[in-house]
């Protein structure tokens, strides 16, 4: 895995597993819910996610939509897709990228993409083609996590990381927080033709067993193991949780804050 792909968020099939089975309750889940509510995501709605990885963003839409209605998740990962058709068969999932959608223009009411926009290798490309496939009076929902500063578990990780692994492995943590500068990501969807979206910061959690199971996830369900052998791993472990123990409650269970920014663009706005 090059340093490029790591910053890109691009997992092994291995690595899909654990970031279902662990990091989508610990932190991912949580978003669902609330992004399908800032699209006013309908009973008759068509709906593509994108980016949708493993796919809990699109079965929370698709639990919110009529049997006859269209959802789609799109990712560019493989491994992601094969977990996601695993947990839902009934949904179609479609391996393509974001900057090219295979679909034609103004097929979905909604469209989404939970934590994916930084990690595309074109973002304004990216946004237009969400807006081409928009319908006209559709709306587009997307959430990026917040600056790393305002996530102090993660901000702690990632001064550790650079401190033991150098600043390449680093980078593949911090990546997630790219766009969490507010004037940044406004500017970014201004360049991708949102100019109008509202953006709204809402607080998360994240929430994991054990200092070792924060760990864990990092680097076996993330993109870190190229960086990090088993005996880095152990290294890391023991070092956060001298490091990074006060985040971790008496019983072990660590929570710290994780906010998001929620993007929202809707093409009713853009009637004269």
């Amino acid at each position: 895995m090059t340093t490029r792909t790591a910053t890109r968020g691009q997992v092994t099939g291995s690595a899909a597993e654990i970031y279902d089975e662990f990091f989508v309750p610990a932190l991912f889940g949580q978003w669902a819910g609330p992004l399908c509510d800032a699209a006013g995501l309908e009973a008759t709605s068509d709906v593509l996610d994108v980016a949708c990885g493993t796919g809990a963003t699109t079965r929370a839409a698709a639990s919110r939509t009529g049997a006859d209605r269209r959802v789609v998740g799109l990712d560019r990962n493989e491994g992601m897709l094969e977990v996601a058709r695993r947990r839902a068969g009934n949904i179609d999932w479609v391996q393509g990228l974001a900057e090219d959608l295979p679909f034609a223009a103004a097929s979905f009411d909604i469209v989404l993409c939970q934590f994916g926009l930084m990690f595309f290798d074109d973002r304004t490309k990216a946004l237009a083609e969400m807006r081409r496939a928009v319908r006209p009076d559709g709306r587009i929902a997307l959430s990026v996590w917040d600056d790393v500063g305002n996530s102090p578990g993660y901000a702690g990780m990632i001064k550790l990381i650079d401190a033991m692994f150098g600043h390449d492995a680093a980078d593949a943590l911090r990546a997630p927080f790219v766009l969490g500068h507010k004037p940044t990501l406004r500017g970014l969807l201004t360049d991708g033709g949102l100019a109008d979206a509202t953006v709204t910061t809402v607080t998360g959690t994240a929430r994991f067993a054990s200092i070792r199971e924060w760990v864990r996830m990092d680097v076996r369900g993330w993109t870190l193991s190229d960086f990090i052998d088993d005996d880095g791993f152990d290294a890391l472990v023991a070092a956060a949780e001298t490091r990074l123990g006060h985040f971790a409650a008496a019983d072990g269970t660590v929570e710290f804050p994780a906010p998001a920014h929620i993007a929202v663009w809707s093409g009713r706005d853009q009637r004269p």
